[in-house]
């Protein structure tokens, strides 16, 4: 059982990786940003709560997000893993994260976090901004704070992570299909105590 947080700045390479990985190891992608949407589209009690607060400009919360994950697990008892994508995002989120799959006596196997310099990443959004038309990628400043935003969150969860021997920094610098094999090396040799909980 391989349970992974995939974790690392905006325009780190987080989506295209995780749908790699997830493919590799026959995980269950669970991207927090998706799986709202979905409620959202499938007209959910959940999604009708979670709609009515992103409406109003505000951030879902922890509980709802963690109900959310709760149902994703409930639904895939059969599962040889998870990989989680943009959760936790901060230290109670993580620490939520962990009490609930110990409910489901699974833990997490390893925080993989893709490491990209500033500029690296300033310029892979505003590019992206131009060729998909995303708003919150074309405009510099905005992107300087959600990176910003970013740094100031994940210090607590890197040492979260790292007291438990968990958190593994990679290169995010590279072709996909580099750091595709760079993530897959770290995952080949997490201990069997690890990836069997």
């Amino acid at each position: 059982m391989i349970n992974l947080v995939i974790f690392g700045p905006p325009g780190a390479g987080k989506g295209t990786q995780a749908t790699n990985l997830a493919k590799a190891y026959q995980l269950i992608h669970l991207s927090t940003g998706e799986i709202l949407r979905d409620e959202i589209a499938e007209g959910t009690e959940t999604g009708l709560i979670a709609k009515e607060i992103i409406d109003r400009g505000e951030l879902v919360p922890d509980d709802l997000v963690i109900e959310l994950i709760r149902h994703q697990l409930d639904n895939n008892p059969l599962a040889k893993g998870f990989l989680f994508d943009g959760f936790p995002r901060t230290l109670p989120q993580a620490e939520a994260l962990d009490n609930l799959l110990v409910h489901y006596g699974r833990s997490v196997s390893a925080m993989l976090s893709l490491e990209v310099e500033k500029e690296q990443l300033l310029a892979r959004l505003i590019n992206r901004g131009n060729s998909s038309g995303r708003s919150d990628d074309a405009n510099r400043s905005v992107i300087e704070n959600r990176i910003e935003v970013y740094n100031q969150k994940t210090a607590p969860l890197i040492s979260y992570y790292s007291k438990v021997g968990k958190y593994e920094r990679i290169n995010g610098i590279g072709t996909v299909q580099e750091i595709t094999d760079r993530l897959k090396a770290i995952i080949e040799r997490l201990p069997l105590n690890k990836r069997s909980h």
